[in-house]
């Protein structure tokens, strides 16, 4: 044997093993099984859940933020309008107890005017 076929020998014999390995990992490389199949399906189904779980509680928190915000609101609006009816009702009964009252005053000063020694009666008879 020459030299140079020894030196091609070993590369030939490396590129035969290296093509050996190819083929050998691509045959390990198969289709995955049904137990591989349900972990990946149950492994998402559960990140989905995970998911829609976090959206569900950011909804919900939302919304009862939302109401709150519109009970509260509410509930203001409910006071301001019970302190201004109170407010009004209030001025009401004392303008009708002042007209009352005076009315009262009125009434009473002419029946002192009719009572001899009164104020009123002595006012009515100076001139």
């Amino acid at each position: 044997m020459n030299t140079s076929s020894l030196r091609i020998l070993p590369a030939a014999l490396a590129l035969t093993l290296a093509a050996i390995g190819f083929s050998a990992t691509a045959q390990a490389q198969t289709q995955p099984t049904t137990t591989e199949k349900m972990k990946d399906a149950g492994s998402n189904a559960v990140d989905a859940t995970k998911e829609g779980s976090k959206k569900a509680w950011s909804a919900t928190k939302k919304t009862s933020k939302k109401a709150w915000s519109a009970t509260k609101k509410g509930t203001n609006t409910a006071v301001n309008a019970t302190e201004t009816g109170v407010k009004k009702a209030g001025t009401a009964t004392s303008n009708v107890a002042t007209k009352a009252a005076d009315g009262m005053r009125t009434t009473g000063d002419k029946i002192g005017e009719k009572i001899p020694g009164t104020a009123q009666n002595e006012a009515v008879k100076k001139p």
